[in-house]
Order: structure tokens, then sequence, then C-alpha cells
């Protein structure tokens, strides 16, 4: 597997997905529709790369990290509305998937991991993560057009 292109393909997903948020004001952060805020999903996409880091890579997330998003927004009353704070911790859970898209050989880009939510290889991993990125990007632009 080409790590090379693994990391333009992530850092091209990553890059959209942080510039979008850096240029939100942070009043809109508390916008929801329903429970989940802007900020809870951006708090939600950094605790999820961290989550496969650790399951798939072997990558332990920081120590003072506490997960509060991985249950759902309903499950948390936690409010994230500080825009530095969550722009560093995407920054942090980045680096992070990027040391380990770097550190992965290339035989065991295809070699399957048994994780708490299924089995798949890392390559599957990164796709699954980009994908989520994804998703919460739409969701974002959906409630800054109709919260």
């Amino acid at each position: 597997m080409d790590t090379v292109t693994i990391i333009a393909m992530w850092q091209a997903t990553q890059a959209r997905f942080h510039n979008m948020v850096k240029e939100l004001p942070e009043e809109a952060l508390s916008l929801a529709i329903g429970p989940a805020s802007i900020g809870y999903m951006i708090r939600h996409s950094a605790e999820v790369e961290y989550v496969y880091a650790d399951w798939v890579f072997g990558k332990s997330k920081p120590d003072a990290l506490e997960y509060v998003t991985l249950r759902g927004p309903g499950h948390t009353t936690a409010s994230f509305t500080n825009l530095a704070e969550l722009v560093a911790l995407l920054e942090a859970s980045n680096a992070v998937i990027v040391e380990a898209i770097e550190s992965l050989p290339a035989e065991d880009w295809t070699k399957e991991v048994k994780t708490p939510r299924g089995t798949f290889t890392p390559l599957d991993a990164i796709a699954q993560l980009m994908y989520h990125t994804g998703i919460h990007a739409g969701q974002i632009s959906l409630i800054q057009k109709y919260a």
C-alpha cells in the first residue's frame, strides 16, 4: 500500500473539514437540530479518530481526554462551545492518525484487525473515518442552514 497516497487522501478530507470548523463563528457551536449541536459533532469527530487510532493502530489517546460523545448526543450534558479547544482537539487527533498511517508497515494495510465495531483492515478504517468526517461535515452545514 502506498502510504503517501493514503496520507494525501486523508489530509485532503481533513483539510476541508478543519477549514470549515475554523471558519465557524463561536456562537454557531451551540446550534443544534435535536440533541446534537455543531460543537458536539466536532468533538465527536475527534473522539472517533482517537478510538480508531487505538483499536486499529494501537495508538493511545491522551490520558486527560475523556470520551463524552461516543454514546450519542442524548447521553451527555456537556456543551462544546469553545472553538479554540475543539480545533486543538481536532488537530491533535489528526496528528495521531497521520502518525499511525506513517508508521504502519505497507504489508499491514490489508491485514484484518478485530475491533469492538467489527473486523476490518487499516485501509478500511481510514475510509470509514473519512466517510464519518464527511457525514458530520454535511450535518454541520445542515444545522447552520436550518437551526
